[in-house]
């Protein structure tokens, strides 16, 4: 496999960072998952102009333009020789001297890693998935903002631990008020009366690629869409649930906190985002 790293392309047993590194020092840093659908690279610019982003909320100066960038993703994607696959775009502060000070470091790192990646199983999006809410509270936006895709997730780290210790794949995380944030890798959608309804990036939840496609296909099939602080029991009485997220796509919700969703089967609605989502992966995109 080859790796881009600073702007060559290496074997992956070349590719290495200095353990002065203030990305594995302090996970100061930020990235992108993305994929690659059929030669597409999907929301390639969205994916980009939300990297760049966080860098400026993080004060990370990047050398390098938008369009380097993009072609360095597609050429290392074309070097491993993927028609489909993930995509795992990195930038870390670089190499400094130890303490928290960023000032010594002066040259950020770009790594990019284009692989296969290993799909949920489809009984997940034929049979739905079943989930919980864990104990631990998403990051109060005010610490640290959502919307920065930081290499820190350690915060959705030990809320995946706590749902696979229980036997769970995935689960919801709260806010410190007590309103639905996100769950540990991907957005959280309610269908209730027809109307969807997703967390406010102010709730604590990230400003997610797919969940902004989601948006867009809810406004072409005319579907009403609300962002808004949404309790536990908003989820309990919906009468669909889905999850978004560059990995999952669209995964179908059957069960919250023991609690069935609708008639515990994923529903009409979920199903005709999946198949508009599915239309658009190969056409919205930048091809290799």
């Amino acid at each position: 496999m080859k790796i881009y790293l600073n702007d060559q392309l290496v074997d992956s047993s070349e590719a290495r960072v200095s353990v002065f590194d203030h990305g594995l020092l302090y996970g100061d840093g930020i990235f992108e998952g993305i994929r690659l659908y059929d030669g597409c690279v999907f929301k390639l610019e969205e994916h980009l102009e939300r990297l760049e982003y966080s860098a400026k909320a993080i004060m990370l100066d990047m050398p390098w333009t938008r369009e380097e960038i993009s072609n360095a993703v597609c050429e290392t994607c074309r070097a491993n020789n993927l028609e489909d696959g993930y995509i795992r775009l990195v930038v870390t502060r670089g190499v400094g001297s130890l303490g928290l000070s960023i000032k010594n470091c002066d040259q950020p790192q770009l790594i990019i890693i284009a692989d296969n990646i290993q799909l949920y199983p489809a009984e997940y999006y034929e049979q739905g998935l079943s989930i919980i809410t864990v104990p631990t509270r998403r990051c109060n936006p005010a610490a640290l903002p959502p919307s920065v895709k930081s290499l820190n997730y350690l915060n959705n780290i030990l809320a995946k631990i706590e749902a696979q210790h229980l036997g769970y794949h995935e689960a919801i995380m709260l806010n410190d008020q007590g309103y639905v944030a996100e769950c540990t890798g991907d957005n959280v959608f309610i269908i209730h009366k027809g109307e969807l309804i997703t967390p406010a990036s102010s709730s604590g939840a990230l400003k997610g690629i797919t969940r902004g496609t989601v948006l867009e296909i809810a406004d072409h099939l005319n579907i009403s869409c609300q962002e808004k602080n949404m309790t536990r029991y908003d989820v309990w009485v919906a009468d669909e649930v889905f999850l978004t997220g560059t990995a999952a796509e669209i995964v179908p919700i059957v069960e919250v906190d023991a609690r069935k969703i609708g008639d515990g089967k994923p529903g009409v609605i979920t199903a005709q985002f999946l198949e508009a989502f599915r239309g658009k992966v190969s056409l919205d995109g930048r091809k290799l």
